[in-house]
């Protein structure tokens, strides 16, 4: 295994010339696709025979809300990745390109068609003339779907500045906003809430995050041992990393789902299918990275690691989007 690119006599040997790149650019668009058709397709899959109505333009708010999460991984996950390189005392001077300004710009429109819902009260616009930007200010969620807007305008100037870490203040503030609109204030003890949500965002978004951008940097670098270096360290943090995910995600859904009821909620709820979907994702992730864990400790290239790791990154796809609708499905218990 090995991350450098084929040679041109190498391609000459097994035959014609394919331009490079086109088959990953293929699968990518492969998996952009089904990723999109998952939040379009899936709520009216896990809403029946629930007895649950679900929000008008569900399967449009899921697929923003996975975009919104996504544009949030990609830019945290750089600089994420960036820190963890500099601690590597020989590691390589060069790094891939930034995605960070795209993803802002995704995130951006995203935000935008969010806080278009909020503003109409929750119903999906039909023109611009329903969307009512002056009343986004005179709610709280509104208000919230308004930094979230701003949030990403400002992280896409911070990636084009001198210093691209400034980055980290407005993104910080797009994690906070969805804290406090997943939990708003009529919940039961809503400040737990949030602040269980805050953590298992955060290390969610560094996570999803950091992998694509170390592999991207691994095809980068020439340097095998450097590389190999970068990739136990981020397995590592990922690590704990995991395990305050799944800390925090049990605790959040026990607090949904209190313990008496869970089993059942589980399988008669949209909520708890969407949840167990997740959780099957999750465990194919964690299973993904100790093989690429164990390659990486055991095989003769420790390079080997670089395949399971990809299959990591298509699975954490899947767990973005299926966040995205899960947080687009009515709540099975309402708190009063």
């Amino acid at each position: 295994m090995t991350v450098t690119r084929p040679t041109a006599e190498a391609a000459d040997a097994s035959g014609p010339a394919r331009r490079p790149g086109t088959g990953r650019a293929f699968a990518v668009l492969a998996l952009v696709t089904l990723g999109a058709l998952v939040p379009l397709l899936g709520p009216s899959v896990v809403l029946h025979d629930t007895g649950e109505a679900a929000a008008p333009g569900v399967g449009g708010i899921a697929l923003l809300r996975g975009v919104l999460f996504a544009a949030l991984c990609v830019p945290a996950g750089e600089l994420f990745v960036t820190r963890l390189a500099r601690r590597l005392p020989d590691a390589p001077p060069e790094r891939p390109s930034s995605w960070a300004v795209f993803a802002a710009a995704a995130g951006f429109a995203a935000a935008l068609g969010l806080a278009s819902v909020v503003s109409t009260g929750n119903l999906v616009p039909r023109s611009l003339a329903d969307v009512d930007v002056g009343g986004l200010y005179q709610s709280r969620d509104g208000k919230l779907a308004l930094i979230e807007v701003n949030a990403f305008l400002l992280a896409g100037l911070c990636a084009r500045a001198r210093h691209p870490v400034l980055q980290v203040w407005p993104l910080g503030a797009v994690v906070v906003a969805e804290a406090l609109r997943a939990h708003p204030a009529p919940e039961h003890n809503p400040l737990l809430g949030s602040a269980l949500t805050l953590v298992h965002l955060t290390c969610a978004t560094l996570w999803v995050g950091g992998l694509p951008h170390a592999l991207r940097m691994l095809r980068r670098w020439h340097d095998r041992a450097a590389g190999a270096a970068l990739l136990g360290l981020y397995a590592r943090v990922a690590a704990v990393l995991l395990a305050a995910i799944t800390a925090t995600g049990v605790w959040s859904a026990l607090r949904r789902m209190p313990a008496g009821s869970v089993l059942d909620q589980l399988t008669t709820t949209a909520y708890g299918r969407t949840l167990v979907a997740k959780v099957i994702l999750v465990a194919a992730v964690a299973v993904l990275a100790l093989w690429a864990r164990y390659r990486l400790r055991r095989a003769a290239d420790p390079l080997a690691a670089y395949v399971p790791a990809r299959a990591e990154v298509a699975a954490l796809g899947a767990v973005v989007t299926v966040s995205g609708m899960l947080t687009a499905l009515p709540l099975p218990i309402r708190w009063t």
